[in-house]
């Protein structure tokens, strides 16, 4: 078992080399710094499983980084050092979130108890029996561990989770792995996209419906949520739900119960929710798009994935696992990128994060000849799919084009644009103000 990595941080260099001695006599992997900054530094690199720190120090104290380790690893445990002066700063620290705190001159065998106990409560909460819940994850990011740690104490619950993220971030495969790190992980993983389904199928989808309750009910038809009874309902891309039926749905979490269409009873269900979205949801709400009290029920947990842009350091790690993955797939001897190919994939922009990855990783292996992948196929891959852009982003594009173009076949005149969209003229400001549109403009 590898040893625990420990960061240390102290502006008192001869304090710093001591603790640093007597930790790794103890067995511990120790890393230092010798200012709040530095610190900082350190863990945007790599991820320790504890901090220890002064409590004084220029510029940055014990107190400002607390603050800075917990707003991007709030998982991570902190030990303060503090002289007698500095105790009741110390207590209030412990109330705010410190692990514990220890005072000057410290006593060794104190320290390492502490430190023994901080990791051993630490690892309790984080640990699972095994790492295969979250095996499909492949990360060294130190902000995406936090993550995956937050995601494993969330998982041994049944609270509703929302994940947030950029489209092609991996917002379902995360949900997968809260599944399998859950007691429901016997039970069904049922995946639902409320954007790919079309309005009037995705209620009978969800509910499930009775024969004959609808031209085409041949047969029962239990729905989704049924399915997903005693495991997890996925409900990807939530923001996009009809409002009618974010009322049914709520009315399920709510009651616990599902009604089919054409049925006359309701029958009880037992499923854990997780949903997703990379839509704005606090702005949905806002303009009426989405339900505040659906909102609440399902944003009990929320989590948050870091775009690709924002894990570079995993970009070369993912690569290669997809390159390993796919040339399987494709029979291929292909045993790696060039140093430019590599290079490109390092610089490019990512807007369709870790799927957009993938799909340049599998165009270059389909068409690769050599044992090594050349920069040319990388560039050209990554080249053609910049051209496409998230069905999100060309229906916004194609709203906003269309209604510039109404309003100036109209001359800002906002009900004869309305009547030849064939929209309510309500409706049609709401699109307006939505693309930031002035009708004044075009008049």
């Amino acid at each position: 078992m590898s040893a625990a990595k420990l960061l240390l941080v102290d502006d008192d260099p001869d304090l710093l080399r001591l603790l640093a001695i007597r930790l790794e006599a103890a067995g511990y992997e120790v890393a230092t710094a010798n200012s709040g900054a530095a610190a900082l530094a350190r863990l945007a690199a790599e991820r320790p499983q504890l901090v220890v720190t002064d409590m004084r120090m220029p510029v940055m104290d014990g107190n400002a980084l607390f603050d800075a380790v917990k707003a991007s690893h709030p998982m991570l445990p902190v030990i303060v050092l503090t002289a007698h002066g500095t105790i009741p700063e110390a207590v209030a620290a412990t109330q705010r979130g410190v692990f514990s705190y220890l005072t000057k001159p410290y006593d060794p065998k104190e320290l390492l108890a502490q430190v023994a106990q901080a990791l051993r409560l630490s690892a309790s909460a984080t640990t699972q029996d095994d790492g295969d819940w979250r095996a499909d994850i492949v990360t060294q990011n130190s902000a995406m561990e936090d993550l995956l740690t937050r995601a494993s104490l969330v998982a041994a619950g049944d609270a509703s989770v929302l994940l947030r993220g950029e489209s092609g971030s991996g917002k379902e495969v995360l949900a997968k792995a809260i599944h399998r790190a859950g007691p429901r992980r016997s039970g069904n993983f049922v995946a639902v996209n409320c954007g790919a389904i079309p309005e009037n199928l995705l209620e009978s989808e969800l509910f499930g419906y009775l024969k004959g309750a609808f031209t085409g009910a041949s047969r029962d038809h239990p729905g989704l949520i049924r399915e997903a009874e005693g495991g997890t309902l996925f409900l990807d891309e939530i923001g996009d739900m009809p409002l009618p039926l974010q009322v049914k749905l709520l009315r399920v979490l709510e009651e616990r119960e599902v009604r089919p269409v054409g049925a006359t009873r309701s029958y009880p269900v037992d499923v854990r929710v997780i949903s997703a979205t990379h839509r704005d949801l606090e702005a949905e709400m806002a303009e009426g798009r989405f339900r505040s009290d659906l909102f609440y029920r399902l944003n009990v947990v929320s989590l948050v994935i870091p775009s690709l842009a924002e894990r570079r350091d995993d970009i070369p790690l993912l690569a290669n696992h997809f390159l390993h993955r796919l040339a399987a797939r494709y029979h291929k001897e292909i045993n790696g990128f060039a140093p430019e190919a590599m290079e490109l994939l390092a610089r490019a922009a990512w807007p369709g994060n870790a799927r957009q990855l993938l799909n340049v990783v599998e165009q270059a292996v389909a068409l690769s000849t050599a044992p090594m992948i050349p920069a040319a196929l990388i560039q050209s891959a990554i080249r053609e799919l910049e051209e496409i852009v998230p069905f999100d982003e060309a229906r916004r594009r194609f709203e906003s084009h269309y209604l510039v173009r109404l309003l100036k076949a109209t001359g800002g005149n906002v009900a004869q644009a309305a009547k030849l969209a064939q929209r309510n003229r309500t409706d049609f400001y709401k699109l307006l103000q939505r693309h930031s549109l002035d009708p004044a403009l075009f008049k």
